[in-house]
């Protein structure tokens, strides 16, 4: 029979405050939770919603930062039309110290996903062309929620470790890479305060599961959305001279364009020009007055950005002239001020710190150098040009077998925005836990 002193102790116990009690070692706690962020990652994978739209997604992670003690602001953001943005603010306050910003995004892409999971995403909604699309965790983003909401749980139980402010980020719209912005115009920092770090994690197919990829310096590029109008003089099919086609100059300057960045810039700058998107037409035998091309522009330079973004002009009208466009149908070349953002660079002393952290949490073996890439991201805006250190480490999310084979036989593994692309979850979701509490709790000490 238990002891009344001793079920007493057992319920003094059960009362003390999560943080109040001594948590077990980081590992063995992380490991616990899996089995709760296991059920939180399929959730969030079989529920995606689309950049502005993810309404559901946000009260999800609100209501559970609610539940861990953080003090939630929901639907922070506001976009350049005047639309809300669902961005979420969670603050922990721990006494006086530094302020740490710690984001995640929300949002996942309209892609069909092909995985044949048993918790694949079944969603289906209308992008903003009005189309009807699958939508998919393609990116990873799904993982990037459960590493915060784990990692969140693990500095709410250990604050006798740590003092200063958290404040986690759940920014929406990071596809569409206008989220940050719209946050930043919300008053984001004037609400909750500057913060002194800005951390964050993206996971990477071509890094092992179970490690982490870090460096200093230039790690994603900028991107310039672009979209490009070409207009012609429609006519009947059979009758192409009394037209002017669209859809031959459109094909012409798609062909073109590809030679701007392999003829026209310095080889030893890095910059990609992607056509991904062409609509045009509605009938087989009508030759349409225009064609609308969506264009996507990575580099590291913005004298680079600007010279390209010259040639696309200079390329698009050079193809109306020789096709005989009057002045007044000359191609419209419109650069947007919405879906743009600048190149992501690592504070070099953070990164070299927070590597030293991540080592002596994982091991030197699971801590590897990330590689620069043309992909993009926004998370770069919080960092305020570089006024504020910021860093962003790569998440391993692919079987290490797998990787090596791949490697080595030169076949690539499903990537970022495929289809296909499924993580290595469970060990991608204890590494992120652990490498992100542990850089945070070095960032608080």
């Amino acid at each position: 029979m238990i002891s009344r002193a001793l079920a007493l102790a057992v319920l003094s116990a059960s009362l003390v405050p999560l943080a109040a009690q001594t948590p077990p070692a980081l590992p063995a706690s992380v490991e616990a939770q899996l089995p709760a962020l296991t059920e939180t990652y399929k959730h969030l994978h079989r529920n995606p919603e689309l950049s502005h739209h993810e309404s559901e997604t946000s009260a999800f992670v609100a209501a559970e930062l609610r539940k861990l003690g953080y003090t939630v602001t929901e639907h922070v953001g506001k976009y350049q039309d005047g639309s809300q943005a669902f961005g979420v603010v969670a603050i922990l306050e721990n006494g006086p110290g530094p302020r740490l910003l710690y984001r995640t995004e929300l949002d996942a892409l309209p892609v069909e996903e092909k995985t044949g999971l048993d918790y694949a995403s079944k969603v289906r909604s209308t992008n903003a062309e009005g189309q009807d699309v699958g939508v998919m965790h393609a990116c990873g983003h799904d993982i990037h929620m459960t590493v915060l909401l784990g990692a969140a749980r693990e500095l709410a139980a250990r604050k006798a470790q740590w003092h200063g402010t958290l404040m986690l980020i759940g920014q929406p719209s990071e596809e569409t890479i206008d989220g940050a912005r719209a946050m930043l115009a919300d008053n984001l920092f004037q609400r909750f305060g500057r913060p002194d770090f800005v951390l964050s994690e993206h996971d990477d197919p071509m890094v092992a599961a179970g490690s982490i990829a870090l460096k200093g310096g230039p790690l994603l590029a900028s991107s310039t959305s672009i979209d490009v109008t070409m207009r012609g003089i429609g006519a009947h099919g059979s009758a192409p001279q009394l037209g002017k086609d669209p859809i031959l100059m459109a094909a012409e300057f798609v062909v073109l364009a590809q030679s701007i960045v392999s003829r026209q810039i310095d080889p030893q700058q890095p910059a990609v020009l992607t056509v991904g998107t062409i609509h045009g037409g509605v009938k087989r035998n009508i030759i349409p007055d225009e064609v609308t091309m969506g264009l996507t522009l990575r580099t590291y330079s913005d004298k680079v950005r600007d010279q390209i973004i010259a040639a696309v002009r200079r390329t698009a009208e050079g193809v109306a002239i020789g096709y005989g466009i009057p002045a007044d149908r000359m191609p419209i070349v419109t650069v947007s001020q919405t879906e743009i953002t600048p190149a992501t660079y690592n504070d070099v002393p953070l990164a070299d710190r927070l590597r030293a952290v991540a080592v002596a949490a994982l091991g030197a073996d699971r801590v590897v150098e990330a590689d620069a890439v043309m992909g993009s991201e926004d998370v770069g805006q919080f960092s305020l040009d570089g006024k504020i250190p910021a860093v962003m480490y790569r998440l391993g999310a692919s079987d290490p077998a797998k990787l090596a084979q791949s490697r080595a036989s030169g076949v690539p593994l499903p990537g970022l925005h495929s289809a296909l692309f499924a993580p290595v979850y469970a060990p991608a979701i204890t590494t992120g836990v652990t490498a992100t509490t542990s850089m945070a709790l070095d960032l608080l000490k």
